[in-house]
């Protein structure tokens, strides 16, 4: 009798591979990367830092192997720029990367911490040395957001995560945008609505890394979020949708696939999370590399198989 659920991502031996004791300047914590793989085969991970004030900012840090070895920049990478860029005042955080081919660029989304409540930013880099602020392209509330890597038709596409009013207590799902400029938003659609219920996806969800494109659909991992009586637990699920209308949910597992189990997972400044922002595919296309932060305190890696995942799906679909 099996008894086991199917272990669709595997944890590494060496977790955590990154934490604030590995930075070359003073940081209280370091978690929720955006990665990506340079040219060279080099893996860069875009950290989130946060001091002591609360306040965080972006660090990258590479690797040959994308394990160890990590060289890590030996001041800030990116950092708020509130004089400039009010909507940075306390912080910028959780980075999405995604590579653009049209503009030869790689994109940063991320959440600006305004003095309103956090927002989507972007920003454009084509060596994560000099970056291309566009600024606020979201309001308050709203964060998880990427782009992806190419247009839908004639328009860009913003994945993010809206909260309209969070004093109404509607829920927080996930949204899609278009823009003909990277600058201007709209044709707002939602992609993908939080259940109701005890589902452990229930009332708050929001995008993970950036969705992998696939022959089958935009491969998702998202977070959900549920409140029990010790306070909340973050863990990761899947869903799946049409290429040409990525709006379209084509499938959605109907369990988790992957929660906080080890200690580094449970215990932290935000006990019982883990919070995936970035991935690297290996040469196979198949092989994901998933960079996580766990408890908002530390970085680390599991490793699956993108071909897995969807035939997970395919047995798992509640849609």
């Amino acid at each position: 009798m099996n008894t086991h659920y199917p272990e669709l991502l595997r944890r590494h031996k060496l977790n955590p591979i990154l934490t604030a004791d590995d930075w070359p300047y003073p940081v209280h914590s370091v978690f929720n990367p955006g990665a990506t793989l340079l040219p060279d085969g080099t893996t860069l991970l875009l950290c989130r830092a946060e001091d002591r004030r609360g306040h965080s900012h972006l660090c990258a840090a590479r690797s040959a192997n994308g394990l160890d070895g990590w060289q890590i920049d030996a001041e800030p990478t990116f950092m708020p720029e509130p004089e400039h860029f009010p909507e940075e005042a306390w912080g910028i955080e959780d980075p999405r990367i995604t590579y653009i081919p049209e503009l030869e660029r790689y994109a940063v989304v991320y959440t600006a911490y305004t003095r309103e409540g956090p927002g989507v930013a972007l920003a454009l880099t084509d060596d994560f040395r000099q970056f291309e602020r566009y600024g606020l392209i979201m309001p308050p509330d709203d964060k998880d957001a990427t782009l992806l890597p190419h247009r839908i038709g004639d328009y860009w596409a913003l994945i993010h995560r809206p909260i309209s009013d969070p004093s109404a207590h509607t829920g927080a799902h996930i949204w899609i945008s278009y823009s003909a400029d990277l600058r201007h938003w709209g044709s707002q659609k939602q992609m993908l609505k939080a259940r109701r219920g005890g589902w452990w996806d229930a009332n708050k969800i929001g995008l993970s890394p950036p969705p992998i494109e696939t022959p089958q659909g935009w491969l998702m991992l998202y977070h959900g979020v549920r409140q029990n009586a010790a306070g909340c637990l973050y863990r990761v699920g899947l869903a799946l949708f049409d290429l040409r209308t990525p709006e379209h949910c084509l499938q959605r597992g109907d369990e988790w696939i992957f929660g906080p189990e080890e200690p580094y997972e449970r215990v932290g400044d935000v006990g019982y999370a883990v919070f995936p922002c970035g991935y690297t595919i290996a040469p196979d296309c198949d092989t994901i590399h998933l960079y996580y932060g766990a408890a908002d305190t530390s970085i680390c890696l599991a490793t699956g198989s993108i071909r897995a995942m969807l035939a997970w799906l395919e047995q798992h679909n509640e849609q």
